[in-house]
């Protein structure tokens, strides 16, 4: 692998434990975003229908879809060790929040049988409702979902540093691949101005054909010839 092959993959690459925070938030909030509408009439804390475990379209589309898509955005960021999928997972998460907010507000638009329906209780329980099952939990899932795509965005300085060594690992690999052996490898390096030890030892040494037997790095005995050369 090259090094601009190293550099290009690695500045991609993050720690898994860069979304993890993240990730959590918006599993836990995207729970309950799904699950509150059919678990909240228990103790009267919901939209009309005041029925439990009663599926509408509304609390299809307007809860349940926005609130899985929060929990699986959630679940990719806990997991993934990639830049782009976890700003891509921070997008649809801060959608899925928009989608609590504005849905509400939308949905006296629409056609059909997608009514909301009202909030039970009295005036304070209606607020405590309107924001822990909509406005309030929207926002919350946008605030997460940006602290995820800013995570993401930046480069810190424990990515450059993983490069810088992923990039010195592969120029060594790279170097211990390439480098020459042999007779051809010691005429190359004899050539440099490194010295290349004679083939054998003692007086009858010789050296192998079209080696330098001089440099600028001189052997001992550097003026003298070796027998039988």
């Amino acid at each position: 692998m090259t090094s601009a092959n190293v550099s290009r993959r690695s500045m991609w690459a993050t720690p898994r434990s860069r979304g993890a925070i993240a990730g959590l938030g918006l599993i836990l909030l995207g729970a309950w975003g799904a699950v509150i509408p059919f678990v909240g009439p228990y103790f009267n804390y919901a939209y009309t229908p005041n029925t439990t475990w009663t599926w509408t379209a509304a609390r299809g589309y307007l809860e349940v879809l926005p609130g899985a898509v929060a929990f699986a955005a959630g679940l990719i960021l806990l997991v993934t060790a990639n830049r782009v999928v976890g700003l891509f997972a921070g997008w649809v998460a801060a959608a899925a929040g928009a989608w609590f907010v504005l849905g509400p507000l939308l949905s006296p638009l629409w056609h059909g049988n997608v009514r909301l329906g009202t909030a039970i209780g009295t005036t304070t329980d209606v607020s405590m409702e309107q924001l822990g099952m909509f406005f309030g939990l929207g926002a919350a899932i946008m605030l997460v979902a940006g602290l995820a795509l800013g995570r993401f965005s930046v480069v810190g300085v424990r990515d450059v540093a993983r490069v810088e060594q992923q990039l010195a690992a592969a120029q060594v690999a790279s170097a211990g691949v390439s480098a020459p052996s042999g007779v051809a490898g010691e005429q190359a390096v004899a050539d440099q101005g490194v010295p290349v030890a004679p083939a054998g030892t003692g007086p009858e040494a010789t050296y192998p054909a079209g080696t330098r037997t001089q440099s600028r790095h001189a052997w001992p005995h550097r003026n003298k010839t070796p027998v039988g050369y």
